[in-house]
């Protein structure tokens, strides 16, 4: 009954996006409608149940009074559908409509989007909590990532805190993630879902989304469905010459692309290839990036519409797209700024800095600011400020050893090469939108705003974006060109293949790579821990990187992995060395200074510490011993 509740709650939440996105753009086809119901739909999932657990905690009260306001716009919105006045709206706004429906839409439309949602929809069922053999699976990108995910998805469902406590790391209380691409789908625990459901259903909607999305913004900018269709492929489907390093040494070489771990022609550090696949490396396996490009997209598509076609009606609906950004995804937030910043002095030059004309523009900056300080100070500015290596200087920022412009040449391959003669090809609004992509890269090339270097990647992909619209304005118009239709097939073909044969191997890799997450008795001590403990407990067990108690049942533990803790910012020296002391050499005294109120052993902390057993088997409560774990309870 869980997944039935949870199934229709989200019905109700995409309801009350329709009727967001019909207000918003009446004229437009079912394909744009489809987008925006997402994205709209979305938005309220992310804000509507975290505003309300400010006030009554992440509950499932907060669950239903967010049901009942989503209804209450769903049903406002069908009323006033059905009203003449609405009729009127409609067929006024439909002359400022850009993309408005037409059949020839479907078919590049729907050739393009459904394949690779299908697709990705069936990557997260394989790569996340996939049962076999009494035991979880995932995939290859997955196997880092999503137990972190897990832990954030079911702690803050567990525990109720909002905002939510850091459950990596005792004694740390603010949350050194974006939290609200995590609560999202915390609240279908609430309604009962089980985790996977739970992970899955707003994935699949934030992945129409983003797909749908990217589409809209290269029909926005080049009005041509065949023009939208290439630099939708070059972007999701592209990649740079790194399968050349795969065609010698014989067949074993390139079958390593399909068992290797992490040795695709898309990810080869020892290479120095590090311009990943979106959909592989940060669309399926990074919450944050996926739920961020899900606004982020529709956003950029309409601000095309706003801020090159002035169609300045639509900054509300801009304000309403991004209002939760910043955390949701951080570096999406920050794109948008950016994007937006060369936008708006176009418009400042275009109307002489006139204000009065300008109004939409303060408007939309205003309310957005308004919408965003709160976020920004409250949470993002405080982690970033105690924090470790946040924003520093460094150039070229993820590049090992190789020439500036080799580097990019062979990450990126044919894109990169056609930039500066597709730029010189493009008309005045495309490269005005491009300028914001320029800015980005600019930006990116010298500071690194997280400890990982690759996360600028997050910021980078949204340059590339661009540029991938920007080539296939290009590309299609010189295709055109030739004569007959018969060479121009082959070339086209040609260009494809070049610009995505990489990808491609990189997809079909994650399509078959499966690894063991959690064996049948890692699952049952997370059931008996679930059943058995308080959930706002702290555990006591070993930083490996796959823990039962921490990601599938959501008790914070004292130190995880260093490999989320550090790149998060955190320092951790002190719980990290806590816990071999504690584990090794345990004491009342030790265990009440960190708050330990359980304590787990199990096959890593055997193997990784030498952990005095006998002493938590004198001085603490066995409550657990089971299949290699033993979980104790604190005495006092």
């Amino acid at each position: 009954m869980g997944i039935v509740f949870s199934v229709l709650y989200l019905a109700v939440f995409l309801a009350a996006g329709f009727v967001l996105a019909r207000r918003t753009l009446p004229a437009a086809g079912p394909e744009t409608q489809l987008v925006f119901t997402a994205a709209f739909g979305l938005v309220l999932l992310i804000t509507l149940p975290a505003l309300f657990a400010l006030a009554v905690g992440f509950t499932l009260p907060a669950a239903l009074l967010a049901l009942a306001a989503a209804a209450g716009i769903s049903l406002a919105g069908f009323l006033s559908c059905r009203s003449a006045s609405g009729r009127v709206f409609r067929k006024q706004s439909a002359q400022a409509s850009n993309v408005s429906y037409s059949p020839s839409l479907i078919p590049a439309f729907w050739v393009c989007v459904l394949p690779l949602l299908l697709f990705s929809i069936w990557l997260l069922h394989t790569h996340t909590l996939y049962y076999k053999d009494g035991a979880y699976w995932c995939g290859q990108s997955t196997y880092g990532d999503l137990p972190m995910h897990l832990s954030f998805i079911k702690s803050i469902a567990e525990q109720g805190l909002f905002p939510p406590s850091y459950p990596l790391l005792g004694g740390q209380s603010l949350f050194g993630y974006p939290f609200l691409c995590e609560s999202v789908s915390s609240v279908f625990l609430l309604l009962g879902a089980p985790l996977k459901i739970a992970c899955l259903l707003p994935q699949a909607v934030a992945m129409a989304a983003v797909f749908g999305g990217g589409w809209l913004l290269a029909k926005t900018l080049l009005h041509s469905s065949a023009k939208a269709s290439l630099a939708f492929v070059l972007f999701f489907l592209g990649s740079g010459f790194g399968f050349a390093y795969f065609l010698d040494g014989g067949t074993e070489n390139f079958l390593r692309i399909f068992t290797a771990f992490y040795e695709t022609p898309t990810n080869y550090v020892q290479e120095n290839i590090r311009w990943v696949n979106p959909i592989a490396d940060l669309l399926i396996p990074q919450r944050a990036t996926l739920f961020g490009w899900a606004l982020l997209f529709p956003c950029l598509a309409l601000l095309a519409r706003f801020a090159l076609d002035e169609e300045y009606r639509l900054w509300p609906a801009l304000v309403v797209l991004a209002a939760p950004l910043p955390l949701v995804h951080t570096h999406s937030a920050l794109a948008l700024v950016l994007v937006n910043a060369p936008l708006f002095l176009r418009a400042v030059l275009r109307h002489s800095f006139s204000w009065k004309e300008l109004i939409p523009w303060l408007s939309y900056a205003a309310l957005s600011a308004a919408l965003w300080l709160p976020q920004l100070f409250g949470v993002i500015f405080q982690q970033t400020s105690s924090g470790n290596h946040f924003l520093r200087f460094s150039f070229n920022w993820a590049n090992d050893g190789d020439n500036y412009f080799w580097f990019y040449i062979k990450n990126i391959g044919l894109v990169y090469l056609l930039l500066i003669p597709a730029f010189l090809w493009a008309g005045k609004k495309l490269r005005w939108m491009y300028a914001g992509g320029l800015v980005i890269l600019t930006i990116c090339e010298f500071v690194l705003f997280q400890p990982n270097p690759y996360d600028n990647n997050k910021l980078l992909f949204i340059w590339h974006l661009l540029g991938c619209i920007l080539v296939a304005n290009l590309l299609v118009d010189l295709v055109k060109k030739v004569s007959p239709k018969s060479v121009q097939a082959i070339l086209c073909a040609m260009l494809v293949f070049t610009g995505t044969f990489g990808s491609v191997l990189t997809l079909g890799r994650e399509a078959v790579s499966q690894y063991q997450h959690f064996d049948a008795d890692a699952i049952a001590v997370a059931e008996y821990a679930e059943e058995n403990t308080d959930p706002r407990g702290l555990f006591l067990c070993g930083t490996q990187l796959l823990n039962p108690v921490l990601s599938l049942c959501g008790r914070s533990i004292l130190c995880a992995s260093g490999t989320w803790v550090y790149y998060h910012g955190m320092e951790y020296s002190a719980q990290d060395a806590a816990v071999r002391q504690l584990l090794e050499a345990p004491s009342d005294e030790g265990l009440a200074q960190w708050g330990i109120d359980y304590v787990m052993i199990g096959p890593s902390e055997r193997a990784d510490y030498a952990v005095d057993e006998s002493w938590f088997a004198a001085h603490c409560t066995l409550l657990y011993d089971q299949g290699g774990y033993s979980i104790y309870q604190v005495n006092g």
